[in-house]
């Protein structure tokens, strides 16, 4: 009995959504010697609606570690379970969003045409699938290019459809492989507000990067894994806190303060102010600021858009809303009409309201094509049309005549010559 088989999945309680125990992951070479341990006694444990990150540079085992959860490698060996059962399990696989660190997209479909062709494969119905594609396109600022062929987006576009393809089936566990790859500065806060908002909802995340920022703004608990082992974990406050320092932050000081409280801790404390500065902004919050006010003097711009609120079928506690409550929604957003108010006299003046349009007059197109048609149907027989109405007399004659004098009077010109 193999080692795999002799340690079936843990059985897992229903608040642990992922759980690892001892997973080790040794990739072997055609003579099956081992040639590299991408992860090694990997212990993990994400709870119910947890934002988790993973933590670590390029080739540190975070990919490796998200592929065995998915169920497209096997573990070599320790214990994994999702949702309570192993990676390969079907029935987990309608449960999950994935955004892989690559976006494996149809180059030849548009926007609309990829987010259907996955809402399929989870076989939604039309009704669901339209409602879906609309407010995720709405999402993810890109409903004005939704209509562009993917092998058109740039790579920061891609990411966000990407994004969209993995909420297609309201996951309950989502799992995140670098998902601000390639995206601009608003396009990274745009996804960090939408996981917070999506953990704050219920949603169990487990976010891979290797960009320190996208971590540490918005997991609850993070791991760092280095060589395919586990380095730290906990908290971000608790990793991040410097226990060596003091931070004091206050209003403006003038420097006659500063050196009084100097004096202050040298005497009752035997310390010293090693620095004193002054806050800085991030550098993210001032490209943003920069761009929104760009933006409220209406610049053009093209491609990607801001993205709208987190999509209705996300926010809502059911998966779905029910058909009657669609109903009620769209009565109560519709304006009662209004009682229509007696006909006023009309008022003499400047002031006198114009007079209501009547029927619009037919085209000179139109007018021709009555013309036509009257003329077939009074025909004996319908098979021949009856003759036009004649022209006015003499408005044909003078045409011709106009039409026809410039050539007259160069043959008048040209006589002399044709005599010789």
């Amino acid at each position: 009995m193999t080692q795999a088989n002799a340690n079936p999945a843990p059985r897992p309680d229903a608040d642990i959504v992922v759980l690892t125990q001892g997973l080790t992951k040794v990739f072997k070479d055609f003579w099956m010697r081992p040639r590299a341990r991408a992860v090694e006694n990997l212990d993990l444990e994400i709870r119910r609606g947890e934002i988790y990150g993973l933590l670590g540079p390029n080739g540190s085992g975070k990919s490796t570690t998200i592929k065995i959860l998915l169920g497209l490698l096997h573990k070599t060996s320790g214990r994994v379970a999702v949702m309570g059962k192993p990676p390969a399990d079907v029935a987990v696989k309608d449960r999950i969003g994935v955004l892989p660190e690559e976006s494996y997209l149809y180059p030849f479909l548009n926007a609309r045409e990829t987010l259907d062709f996955y809402a399929k494969l989870f076989e939604l119905d039309r009704a669901a699938r339209k409602r879906r594609i609309d407010e995720l396109l709405d999402m993810v600022g890109l409903s004005a290019v939704a209509h562009r062929q993917i092998k058109e987006y740039s790579k920061g576009m891609q990411r966000r459809i990407g994004l969209a393809q993995a909420l297609i089936n309201d996951p309950e566990l989502l799992i995140l492989d670098e998902p601000t790859t390639g995206l601009d500065p608003i396009g990274a806060k745009q996804v960090k507000d939408l996981i917070i908002e999506l953990g704050r909802r219920g949603k169990t995340i487990l976010l891979s990067s290797h960009q320190l920022s996208d971590v540490e703004d918005v997991v609850d608990r993070l791991t760092i894994l280095y060589g395919g082992r586990k380095q730290a974990e906990g908290r971000p406050d608790e990793l991040l806190t410097a226990s060596a320092h003091t931070l004091l932050e206050t209003d403006e000081l003038d420097d006659d303060t500063i050196a009084r409280i100097d004096e202050l801790l040298r005497a009752r404390a035997g310390r010293a102010l090693h620095r004193v500065s002054k806050p800085r902004q991030r550098l993210e919050d001032l490209f943003i600021d920069i761009v929104e006010r760009a933006r409220a003097t209406n610049l053009a711009t093209g491609g990607a858009l801001s993205g709208g609120a987190t999509a209705a079928f996300l926010r809502s506690a059911d998966a779905e809303e029910r058909p009657e409550d669609v109903i009620e929604s769209l009565t109560a957003a519709e304006p009662a009409a209004e009682p229509a108010e007696p006909d006023a006299a009309p008022q003499a003046g400047a002031d006198a309201a114009p007079p209501p349009p009547g029927p619009r007059a037919a085209e000179p197109e139109e007018a021709v094509i009555d013309d036509l048609m009257a003329a077939y149907d009074h025909a004996p027989g319908g098979a021949e049309p009856a003759e036009a109405p004649a022209p006015p007399e003499g408005a044909d004659d003078a045409l011709i005549s106009d039409l026809l004098a410039p050539r007259e009077e160069r043959d008048d010109d040209d006589a002399p010559e044709r005599r010789r």
